[in-house]
């Protein structure tokens, strides 16, 4: 069947009953059109305004969310449903009027459907800039279908193909696998996402075999929905082997970065050296770990900055894990004294300083040491001991440093500038020689 004789036979299906009444029927459809296009707009401002106030239940907000995607196809079907109403009436069918709310009907659940895999996935920026693109790509197959139409594009396409070699690549294969490919792994990416989730739920494992296991599962799940759905593109999975070679090309010359990285990230996770929430330093980069990825770990400093350090960096270079094996961390803070104050007691205030604040543990205790007698004053130098590197080191130091401040103040003990001794000595002239 070709497509003239197929829209041939849709056009005597929707005017069985003369051109008066399809005529009339679109009218009512410009009309219900009209009037969903007007509901849509007033409701997503509606609740648009309703989303934008602040502390919303997580459950109003998703309602709300659905809302806005439910707007236009629900308000068409309203319209459509009217219209069949008025039609059935006066006993007239309306075949055009039923396609339009199988095909109202269809967005509206591909929509919901779509919104809910990508709130599993990802809730994030990145995917929701395509939910509409997916949801209309969607949909326009899901009509196709419905119209019967489906079947007839389907054959057009097939016969787009070209040879290479042996094998026969048609427009249909190709648009077969790229639909497939993106379907499933949507999917897989869904899956991984909900056994990651169900990973962090298990304290009774490490935190380094949870994200191991995490990843190991969402690169067998890619994989398995990559061969699928060359499988069901019709694509011969022995026709991969040029592919496979290429690959190998590709990474030789200009993959191996990411490759290396990639591989970086499994080391890391295998010898449970850097883990989610230990405190590092990389260079000039300090701060925790947030979180491990595949090609990189994200390190947040004080400030809230997120720092992208590839695995590869992590391996070949020197990096300062402040807990590695004990998230205990002295601190150094020196201090000088003028030479007429007495040291033991600016070092009693020193250590009494250090008691007071509340992050510096008690066990091992505070010491404070005379380091040497410098060239402006008594060098001292206090050492605590913190639990909590990842809180911050500096507003530690600087809290320590202002009470001793103040303790030096009450006692009169002073903290001497840097002074010098110049000695100035007077040379003669020499006596002027007297020629004879």
């Amino acid at each position: 069947m070709d497509i003239v004789t197929e829209l041939e036979g849709f056009w005597s299906a929707v005017t069985a009953r003369g051109v008066e009444v399809l005529l009339l029927q679109v009218l009512l459809m410009v009309v219900a059109a009209a009037a969903a296009v007007l509901i849509h707009r007033r409701s997503h401002k509606v609740l648009t305004q309703r989303l934008s106030r602040q502390n919303l239940p997580l459950l109003r907000s998703l309602m709300l969310k659905i809302g806005q995607r439910l707007a236009l196809p629900v308000s068409g079907l309203l319209m459509v449903l009217v219209g069949k109403l008025a039609f059935g009436q006066f006993g007239i069918a309306t075949p055009l009027l039923e396609v339009i709310g199988k095909l109202l009907l269809a967005l509206a659940v591909i929509r919901i459907i779509v919104y809910a895999l990508r709130i599993g996935i990802a809730p994030g920026p990145t995917l929701k800039a395509w939910e509409k693109v997916i949801s209309t790509a969607v949909w326009a197959v899901v009509a196709l279908h419905l119209v019967g139409w489906l079947p007839l594009l389907e054959s057009v396409l097939d016969q787009l193909a070209i040879n290479v070699g042996d094998h026969r690549i048609s427009l249909l294969m190709v648009i077969k696998l790229l639909v497939l490919s993106g379907l499933y792994i949507l999917i897989a990416v869904w899956l991984s996402g909900f056994i990651e989730q169900y990973l962090r739920r298990m304290p009774q494992l490490n935190i380094s075999l949870r994200v191991a296991l995490g990843k190991i599962s969402r690169v067998m799940l890619l994989t398995i929905a990559f061969l699928m759905a060359l499988t069901e593109a019709g694509i011969n999975l022995s026709s991969l082997t040029i592919f496979g070679g290429a690959l190998g090309v590709g990474i030789g010359f200009g993959l191996q970065k990411i490759v290396s990285n990639f591989i970086s990230g499994f080391i890391l996770l295998g010898d449970r050296s850097i883990r989610p929430g230990d405190v590092i330093t990389v260079g000039t980069n300090y701060g925790w770990v947030k979180e491990l990825r595949a090609r990189y770990i994200v390190v947040i400093n004080r400030d809230g900055v997120e720092t992208l350090i590839p695995n590869e960096n992590l391996v070949t270079t020197e990096v300062i894990n402040w807990s590695y094996s004990d998230r205990k961390v002295r601190v150094r803070i020196p201090v000088q004294i003028s030479y007429d104050d007495d040291p033991e007691q600016a070092m009693a205030i020193m250590a009494e300083a250090a008691t007071a604040n509340p992050r510096v543990l008690a066990n091992p205790e505070p010491g404070v040491r005379l380091m040497a007698f410098a060239d402006s004053g008594i060098a001292l130098e206090l050492r605590v001991w913190l639990s909590d590197p990842e809180e911050g080191i500096g507003n530690v130091r600087s809290d320590i440093n202002l009470a001793i401040w103040h303790g030096f103040k009450t006692a009169g003990i002073t903290i001497p500038y840097p002074q010098r001794d110049v000695h100035l000595r007077q040379i003669t002239a020499p006596e002027a020689v007297n020629p004879a």
